[in-house]
């Protein structure tokens, strides 16, 4: 690739989506196409749902968010139905701030930054163009330019609503350099960006003793005072503030509960009315989406306080709770690391899975429902099936709660204590034991955690070891049971015949003796046993293999030992059950002979080609789980 090139490419199209004209001109835009006259919330909103929805299990998933916010469909969901979709169809929650409420490192700051870098890419395509009077320190609607008393025609000519009037800068400059003649008056296309300061503000708190107002709706230029003679010049003025600047996008305030009052008092004509004051100038009107986003004891300490009720009424409050996936979790360490120096490590598999089961737990709440413990609610909310719940109890456990989730153990501090072991130890490979190591002793340096939710981590980790233990030992099962692939296969035809005896009240031949005998009753409850197939519910698993390998036959396709992942998971149990002493044996064994080694080296081999390991982490996984079974 040569960058230059790239470089030049990408000037070009910038030079492309370049557009000047006169105001007539923009209005012969509109009657072709009104979409560019769309509002701040509807531009959100359309660039939202131009990368597309997916329907999956009852909820939308929006496209948008997927590559950088895990774990947060419903919330988003409830986003952008409740908020961006109702704003963009010009209903009352546009005249409210968004603030996004939730616990620290929870995803708020990095799905404002998203719609941030949305709006800039979108406003670079034909359907989010944006279209400004040339010259205007707010980029502002060139529509603004029609009378108010011309505007009901206007709006039914070209299909458009117009909202808003003319900026003071604007004014004059219709006044002075166009004669009044509105016609004439430049429009030019503007690419939304934040650092051109371009349809994009952001508002960050600091002392309040040295922050000033004009930081959100510009100043006075005092070096032009005595050139104009006026503070209500708005020659004179600096339109510089971040409101000015958000105008058409969207401003972001940062931690907003922090703010002094002052500052927030300025949003509440500009939420309500659209409009805000500044300098000695009427008021300014400004097309924006507003932002917010705070902690839960800061939004907590926020509504106690009555003199805040008229803000509080304006204000949407979005919950942003904590993610209570485990394999979302695991792709936001994924997603960190990547990001980071650190990405030429090796992490065995399941390291980062194991830590995420740390992670879930300490965010789940006890649930009342008979016989269903933690493990097993964050086993249901990842997808798996528990025997004996369905669906129901799954949405019923997952209403239980409103604010699970909004507590428990933050991405930040587990990816911290991932770093930790690995620039301390320095290593080139790192598993799920040093993790969870990492993690037990970072405990006793986060000062906010108490004696009692120590002791709670502490199992915690217990239970994601655990957890990491059926991992590896199953890991090491596959890997084993594949070395012995005949047995399976042939385990897996001896089932198979035993069934259809079984099913069709049949005898089954014996190939050695040729005598006729009953279906082995033992030998299929030895394998069905192995994924929890109950007594009552043999008869029905069994009729379901034979109807499986009836349709196969009809469409002339082979029931192999792959076709049905729950029995071979059966099959694979039963043999690593029965081959336990050899692997026990071949694993811990310090000097194999020459049959072990030769099978140690086809399992290694494996777990490095099949299951994403190095040699060092593969020859660690059979260790460790060799001292599991000779426990």
């Amino acid at each position: 690739m040569n960058i230059f090139e790239r470089v030049a490419e990408y000037r070009a199209e910038s030079d492309r989506l370049s557009w000047n004209g006169t105001f007539e001109d923009y209005i012969a835009l509109l009657k072709e196409d009104p979409t560019p006259a769309m509002t701040a919330h509807a531009r959100v909103y359309q660039m939202i749902e131009s990368y597309g929805v997916e329907e999956v299990g009852g909820h939308k998933r929006y496209k948008f968010f997927e590559q950088e916010i895990f774990g947060l469909d419903r919330s988003i969901e409830k986003l952008v139905e409740e908020y961006f979709h109702s704003a963009a169809r010009r209903l009352d929650v546009r005249k409210r701030i968004l603030l996004l409420m939730g616990p620290v490192s929870g995803g708020k700051s990095t799905l404002v930054t998203l719609l941030k870098r949305g709006l800039e890419q979108f406003s670079r395509t034909e359907k989010g163009a944006v279209y400004a009077i040339e010259g205007c320190p707010m980029h502002e609607e060139p529509l603004h330019l029609i009378p108010l008393e011309l505007r009901p025609e206007v709006e039914k000519a070209i299909g458009v609503r117009i909202e808003g009037n003319l900026c003071p800068s604007c004014q004059m400059r219709v006044r002075t350099e166009y004669g009044g003649d509105i016609s004439k008056v430049r429009v030019e296309r503007v690419i939304i960006s934040e650092d051109n300061r371009v349809g994009i503000g952001t508002f960050s708190p600091s002392d309040p003793k040295s922050q000033d107002i004009a930081d959100l709706t510009g100043s006075i230029d005092f070096s032009t005072i005595t050139e104009f003679g006026s503070e209500s010049d708005p020659r004179a003025y600096r339109f510089d503030g971040e409101l000015n600047k958000a105008n058409r996008g969207l401003m972001e305030f940062q931690e907003m509960l922090k703010c002094d009052e002052k500052f927030l008092w300025n949003l509440l004509s500009l939420t309500q009315e659209g409009n805000f004051k500044a300098g000695r100038f009427a008021l300014i009107s400004a097309d924006e989406m507003i932002v917010a986003h705070t902690n839960e004891s800061e939004y907590k300490s926020f509504i106690s306080n009555k003199k805040n009720e008229a803000l509080q009424s304006r204000m949407i409050v979005m919950p942003i709770p904590y993610n209570l996936k485990v394999s979302e979790e695991e792709k936001i360490y994924a997603k960190l690391i990547q990001q980071s120096d650190m990405k030429h490590v090796h992490i065995a598999p399941h390291a980062l899975r194991t830590a995420a089961i740390f992670s879930i737990l300490t965010r789940l709440k006890e649930t009342k429902k008979q016989g269903m413990d933690l493990v097993k609610k964050m086993r249901m909310y990842d997808g798996e099936e528990v025997e004996g719940y369905k669906e129901a109890d799954l949405r019923e456990m997952q209403n239980e709660y409103l604010d699970e989730g909004m507590s428990g153990i933050d991405p930040r501090y587990v990816i911290n204590r991932i770093s930790s072991a690995l620039i301390k130890q320095n290593l080139q490979c790192i598993n799920a034991l040093d993790i969870l190591r990492a993690i037990k002793d970072g405990l006793d340096q986060h000062a906010s955690i108490t004696k009692e939710e120590r002791e709670r981590y502490l199992n915690f980790i217990a239970l994601a070891r655990k957890e990491y233990d059926e991992l590896a030992k199953k890991e090491v099962q596959k890997a084993f049971v594949y070395s012995f692939e005949e047995s399976a296969k042939t385990l897996f035809e001896n089932y198979l015949d035993n069934i259809e005896a079984f099913c069709n009240w049949s005898k089954i031949r014996d190939p050695l003796t040729d005598e006729e005998m009953d279906p082995d009753e033992r030998l299929m409850r030895s394998i069905e046993e192995q994924i929890g197939i109950s007594e009552n519910a043999k008869k029905a698993f069994r009729e379901e293999i034979l109807i499986r390998i009836s349709a196969y036959s009809r469409k002339e396709r082979k029931f192999e030992y792959s076709s049905h992942d729950r029995l071979r998971e059966a099959i694979e149990k039963k043999l690593f059950a029965d081959l336990k002493d050899i692997v026990k044996i071949t694993t811990s064994t310090k000097t194999p002979d020459a049959t072990q080694l030769k099978r140690m080296n086809e399992v290694i081999k494996r777990l490095i080609e099949e299951h994403g390991y190095t040699a060092a982490s593969a020859n660690e996984l059979l260790r460790y789980v060799g001292s599991l079974l000779n426990r």
